[in-house]
């Protein structure tokens, strides 16, 4: 069982910066692929960004790229999503989630998922 927990998320203005963190907690993720997903109010949950088991590999939504970066630090079982000119249509509740082998942009694909962090651009 892989366990979740994301963090960092908050208010910013528009032309901000956030770093969420997502850290697993119980056995380690290395070898898992990660994923950030975001949903709006009203909205299905979307692909944000993505990277594989040994870091070696990225991918992004067309929306993010340019802006958002996903790295991961295996000695915390950490990965981040650093998030720089944040406009306010970036605003949503934003999970990780992880599944075994390589990373994927389908949520389906996806077995463990955390609670969510709210993250809020103002204008």
């Amino acid at each position: 069982q892989v366990q979740l927990v994301e963090s960092g998320g908050g208010l910013v203005q528009a032309g901000g910066s956030l770093r969420l963190s997502c850290t697993t907690s119980g056995r380690t993720f290395s070898g898992y692929g990660i994923g950030w997903f975001r949903q709006a109010p009203g909205k299905e949950r979307d692909f944000v960004a993505a990277i594989s088991g040994s870091g070696g590999r990225t991918t992004y939504a067309d929306s993010v790229k340019g802006r958002f970066t996903i790295s991961r630090d295996t000695a915390k079982n950490t990965v981040y999503l650093q998030m720089n000119s944040l406009q306010p249509e970036d605003t949503a509740v934003y999970y990780c989630a992880a599944r075994p082998y390589a990373m994927a942009t389908g949520r389906t694909t996806y077995n463990y998922w955390g609670q969510g962090t709210q993250v809020t651009v103002s204008s």
